[in-house]
């Protein structure tokens, strides 16, 4: 079932618990746009944190911070190829 967990204003994340409980984000929203999660390319646990290294439908990719502690989601990187190759023209 999916589950939805807020803590900046302008992220939304929606997430599918799995088998075992664990929080996956499937998809998420920065203000009104929403970004589909094509693949989770890393996970790793830090001591009140998990991470989540995602590739998204518009070809970005972010890292996605989950709280453990306050049940909240911060985006903690976000790199482009567009917003890079617009930079270098």
């Amino acid at each position: 079932m999916p589950k939805e967990v807020t803590r900046m204003k302008n992220l939304r994340v929606e997430c599918y618990s799995g088998y075992r409980g664990e929080e996956m984000p499937r998809r998420f929203w920065l203000g009104k746009n929403q970004v589909e999660i094509r693949e989770v390319i890393d996970r790793w646990i830090g001591p009140d944190h998990r991470y989540f290294k995602v590739l998204g439908d518009d070809g970005s990719v972010y890292i996605l911070r989950f709280n453990s502690e306050s049940w909240s989601w911060e985006l903690t990187l976000f790199n482009s190829e567009k917003i890079r190759t617009r930079a270098m023209h």
